[in-house]
């Protein structure tokens, strides 16, 4: 793969001068009792891979994009009560994980996040509206705080994002040794005719801390050092006559059970630097229905029925603010067709993807001023006209504002 490192690495360092942090913030109420505060996230990256252009798609492509481009507002009244709105602006990206797009990907705003929050105690705490759903740990890591570039890229449950409409119950007990969460969620969208019934989701997920405490909503993939951390957690999701085996017929409905296991580590030691280590297992059932007459194009695909796991590890300097990293993937998909040769190809059953990935982050200023460079490869273990193996090269800069 022809890249220009030093020339991505520069166009990146270009922009580290002149920033400060400090998001502005107000207070209102006869006793200042409110507060609101609003914040910048970005993502900027330049993104080559050696595969996807020209006539047959053989040749590189190459793409400078926002991975991510939001503006969020976080608000609190009293000692209970919070909100939480994210949005977010997006030119859509012309290389995805698995495909590059054919001519110019659209742009997409949207409310991303959408809450409120009930902190009635450490024990009981209840969150309304459009949030993260409590399935995978990769999921509800915060996405400024990967331990690789980003988080898993295959692990995002069925018909929906990575949010989703809803309420969540969830607490720590035990001296925060034990935390739960329970949520019902709106799960697919789709009504009428489109699916057999229109049912709700349901979530139940739980962690056990060994170390220091993990008792947020949401996790982090490094805590840069600062914390001891060993927690286990496993989670179960569900919903019932989510799609058809066959659109067609509007016959063979089918359910959705999704479970997952999960385990991180972190642990400082002086002198020698931080080590990190974690890994998780998610199994996607939708009934088996890839194998209907006419699927529902729901159940198959990147986000269909599916199995896998990921491991993931780094070490961070002592004195340097330098952390070395390295991840590997290995997913089943029931039916995968990547049509990525720009051709008709039929649905390739049982594929199984490898992906595998090594980089480092530099720390200028926390997770505040960041830059990541990470190369990867995919390799199939199936081929037809649209499924070739790629490397991809990332270098990426973030500031939190």
């Amino acid at each position: 793969m022809k890249i220009n490192i030093f020339g991505v690495v520069l166009a990146g360092g270009m922009l580290l001068a002149g920033t400060a942090f400090a998001g502005p913030q107000m207070t209102f109420g006869p006793n200042n009792e409110g507060s609101l505060q609003l914040d910048y996230k970005g993502q900027f990256q330049v993104v080559t891979r050696d595969t996807g252009s020209g006539p047959s798609k053989d040749d590189s492509s190459a793409d400078l994009n926002f991975r991510r481009n939001r503006l969020a507002l976080m608000g609190s009244y009293g000692e209970i009560m919070s909100m939480y709105v994210q949005t977010e602006f997006l030119e859509k990206q012309n290389i995805t994980p698995l495909t590059v797009v054919d001519g110019d990907a659209a742009t997409d705003f949207t409310i991303l996040d959408a809450q409120i929050r009930f902190e009635f105690n450490k024990a009981f705490n209840v969150h309304v509206g459009k949030f993260k759903y409590n399935m995978t740990r990769e999921n509800l890591e915060a996405c400024e705080a990967p331990l690789t570039l980003d988080r898993s890229l295959f692990i995002r449950a069925p018909f929906v994002a990575t949010r989703d409409k809803g309420v969540a119950v969830w607490g720590n007990l035990f001296n925060d040794i034990f935390q739960y969460r329970l949520d019902v969620m709106n799960g697919r969208t789709a009504t009428g005719t489109v699916t057999p019934e229109s049912n709700l989701r349901y979530t139940g997920r739980a962690h056990v801390s060994l170390l220091d405490p993990e008792t947020g909503y949401g996790y982090k993939g490094t805590y840069l050092g600062k914390k001891k951390v060993l927690t286990i957690g496993g989670a179960y999701q569900t919903e019932s006559k989510v799609a058809y085996s066959d659109t067609t017929a509007k016959s063979g409905a089918v359910d959705y059970k999704g479970w997952t296991a999960d385990l991180f580590f972190e642990y400082p030691i002086a002198d020698i630097g931080t080590v990190t280590f974690s890994g998780a297992y998610e199994n996607v059932d939708l009934g088996g229905a890839y194998k209907g007459l006419n699927p529902d194009s729901g159940t198959v695909g990147l986000n269909g029925e599916k199995n896998g796991w990921y491991l993931k590890g780094a070490y961070m300097l002592p004195t340097i603010p330098l952390q070395l990293f390295g991840r590997y993937e290995k997913w089943q998909f029931a039916s995968l067709n990547l049509n990525n040769a720009g051709l008709t190809a039929d649905n390739i059953n049982d594929q199984l993807v490898h992906w595998y990935g090594f980089g480092a982050n530099y720390y200028f200023r926390d997770q505040n001023l960041k830059l990541t460079a990470e190369y990867s490869r995919t390799e199939f273990d199936k081929w037809n006209a649209s499924t070739k193996d790629f490397s991809t090269f990332i270098t990426q800069l973030q500031l939190i504002f």
